[in-house]
């Protein structure tokens, strides 16, 4: 038997309402303690006192009973919606478990509602990254998969790899029936649909992952090309040293800024030169590790000097990282006599601007790109384990090819299973009865 947990649903600091939540058996029992009442009507809101267990009074609030199962968690539920403050939140909190409740574990009331089937691991995730989503983008995605739309998507895929499965399986023990001849075509056929599907997703999830965790945008460039001075304008406030003496930004500085409905991570990176020192030289290697690890990359170029080889080694960057992620070429300083020969950044379709005075095209051109990158309504994994599950679902699936080329079925078969098992860790253990029923339901064995 579940002990009843009762947690304070709402964000800590002073607010007009607080939410005190309780799950468990005895949840009915302990609100009606509390309110001194004989009955509470399930989902309707009663407007009651609540009192501690010696009689004296901690609040007028609202209270909400949710009949078990037709709860979040599957069990009785109890909200109380007190006034705001952490003191009336913590007052009632006490006394829930002055009656009987324990304080519950972090994420317990959403574990309790995936172990009773109210919510399964796509939509447990969902709720989690809602909470921080990090634009507008995300929180569309994450409303729909907390609707059930990427366990429809799983539950699909997984279907069809079952009944690939069953289909082996009945070739394998039950080769007298009459079976299709072309039962080999059929499966390489389903498992080339099923492949790009899962690719499609994979692709598009990895491209899209600034969506959930805010753009990483890394900003390159020489030294005193602007870089420092392009953070500080696009934050509207200093945030890095603005100097002619090279070199003055020695590591990475990142810092936050929202663009259009779009969270934004800006890396200030140390300029990359041929280093005079042990310590400038670690800066360049952050400065490209910053390139790698980033989802969009800006860099600049200085129209006031001449090109020369540290602008040539930020060009051949760009060629370098240009087919994995997207560049925006800036050519700086456009305010002051031009030196640089513009000719060289024409395939890269410069911005040309000045970034103390105005970086309102290259705003612009951001947030282009991140909307029209989010504008797809494309199915996307939003974690690194649902990534790596489908990465593995995807190596499965790979394996078994060879095998059933070659007829050995019982190794196609287990490949088969792997791939079963890795996407149905998105959503639910796989149980083996499952295959059974595909085999005996499709197939009328046993006549």
């Amino acid at each position: 038997m579940h002990q009843t947990i009762a947690a304070i649903a709402t964000a800590h600091g002073v607010g007009s309402i607080a939410i005190v939540r309780l799950s468990g058996e005895q949840s009915l029992s302990i609100s009606l303690k509390l309110s001194q009442k004989q009955t509470l009507e399930p989902r309707y809101a009663t407007l009651t006192s609540l009192h501690h267990e010696n009689g004296m009074l901690i609040d007028e609030a609202i209270v909400i009973y949710f009949q078990g199962p037709k709860s979040f968690t599957g069990e009785d539920v109890v909200e109380f919606q007190c006034h705001g403050g952490m003191i009336v939140a913590e007052s009632v909190l006490r006394a829930c478990v002055a009656h009987g409740a324990r304080l519950a574990q972090p994420g317990e009331f959403s574990k309790r509602a995936f172990l009773n089937g109210r919510l399964d691991l796509t939509q447990a995730e969902a709720i989690a990254s809602l909470i921080e989503a990090k634009s507008d983008d995300a929180a569309r995605v994450l409303a729909r998969q907390m609707k059930g739309e990427l366990r429809e998507y799983v539950e699909s895929i997984r279907d069809s790899l079952l009944e690939i499965l069953a289909y082996s399986e009945v070739v394998i023990d039950y080769a007298e029936e009459d079976l299709p001849q072309d039962v080999v075509d059929q499966i390489g056929s389903k498992l080339e649909k099923i492949t790009q599907e899962l690719s499609k997703t994979l692709e598009s999830s990895r491209r899209r992952s600034g969506l959930m965790q805010g753009y990483r945008v890394a900003i390159i460039g020489k030294p005193n090309v602007g870089k420092s001075s392009l953070l500080n304008a696009l934050l509207d406030y200093e945030r890095a040293i603005v100097s002619e003496i090279a070199g003055t930004t020695r590591d990475t500085i990142e810092e936050q800024v929202r663009l259009g409905t779009h969270l934004i991570r800006l890396v200030d990176t140390a300029g990359i030169r041929n280093a005079h020192d042990e310590i400038e030289k670690i800066g360049i290697e952050r400065s490209i590790a910053a390139i790698e690890n980033s989802d969009l990359v800006i860099a600049l170029f200085d129209n006031s000097r001449e090109c020369d080889e540290e602008d040539r080694a930020i060009m051949e960057l760009i060629e370098q990282f240009s087919v994995t992620k997207p560049f925006i070429c800036i050519l700086n300083k456009v305010d002051l006599p031009q030196k640089f020969e513009t000719t060289l950044l024409e395939k890269y379709s410069p911005i040309e601007l000045s970034c103390k005075s105005d970086t309102q095209a290259l705003v612009d051109t951001l947030t282009h790109l991140m909307d029209y990158d989010n504008d797809s309504e494309s199915m996307m994994l939003i974690s690194q384990r649902q990534i790596n599950a489908t990465e593995q679902t995807l190596g499965a699936i790979e394996d078994a090819h060879e095998p059933l080329q070659s007829g050995e079925l019982e190794f196609f078969s287990f490949h088969i299973n792997q791939a079963i098992r890795s996407i149905a860790s998105l959503t639910r253990p796989y149980e083996l009865d499952e295959m059974f029923d595909k085999m005996f339901g499709q197939f009328c064995l046993g006549k």
